[in-house]
């Protein structure tokens, strides 16, 4: 942890973050994977099919579900949870961004017919 923290540079923080346009884009191409990482009840009431929900309390038990292949794109409503979740799969040996500024930023990005620009 403590040569994780010595690591987080400006350039480190700032390459941390995945814009939503950004994140479509790859996930189009393929290079991907959205983690919600809302809570069990949250997904269920409002749940994303393109993407994988693990709660952030269950990570640590369920990391071994998450490719090592492709970048992890950690997503909560905003950002708080998603960044202990970025955080935890860096030190971890995963490829991950935070979605900035979060999963209500995509929806509303993707609302009416804008969501075809994501290819499901």
């Amino acid at each position: 942890m403590d040569n994780y923290i010595r690591s987080l540079d400006m350039k480190a923080i700032v390459g941390a973050k995945l814009e939503v346009d950004s994140f479509i884009e790859l996930y189009n191409q393929g290079g991907v994977i959205l983690l919600d990482v809302r809570y069990a009840f949250e997904h269920k009431t409002w749940g994303l099919p393109f993407s994988v929900n693990i709660p952030l309390n269950e990570l640590p038990d369920r990391l071994s579900e998450l490719p090592k292949d492709k970048i992890i794109v950690c997503a909560c409503p905003e950002v708080c949870r998603s960044n202990i979740a970025r955080q935890y799969l860096a030190i971890n040996g995963y490829d991950s961004k935070i979605l900035v500024p979060g999963l209500l930023k995509l929806l509303e990005r993707l609302k009416g017919g804008r969501s075809n620009d994501l290819k499901l």
